[in-house]
């Protein structure tokens, strides 16, 4: 399995609910399709750094995972599909040694 982080932008106008239910979405997608969730690191409300959808905010959720790459392109479908979702980006990690550094700087 392999370490990746997605940074979701939700879309502020919506109720805190239906984030909710947008994300735990998300979370259940990874977790059905065989990754293992990490860090759950909500930002909040936060001004973008340019209008999205004439939208001036998001509320920002940092989600950390280990997956399968089919895990990663079914991610991207759903959050796809999300109307809450302004925007969003799935990066993978570089993994670390047990020295702590990146194992493609080794």
């Amino acid at each position: 399995m392999r370490p990746y982080e997605t940074m979701i932008v939700f879309d502020t106008s919506v109720d805190a609910q239906s984030i909710q239910v947008a994300l735990d979405r998300a979370l259940d997608t990874i977790r059905s399709n065989d990754g293992t969730l990490g860090t759950i690191d909500r930002w909040g409300k936060r001004p973008l750094a340019y209008e999205i959808k004439k939208r001036k905010e998001g509320y920002y959720v940092l989600v950390e995972f280990s997956g399968e790459p089919t895990t990663v392109v079914e991610l991207d479908r759903i959050l796809t599909l999300a109307d809450e979702v302004l925007r969003f980006k799935i990066l993978r990690r570089h993994e670390r040694t047990n020295a702590g550094r990146v194992a493609a700087e080794a």
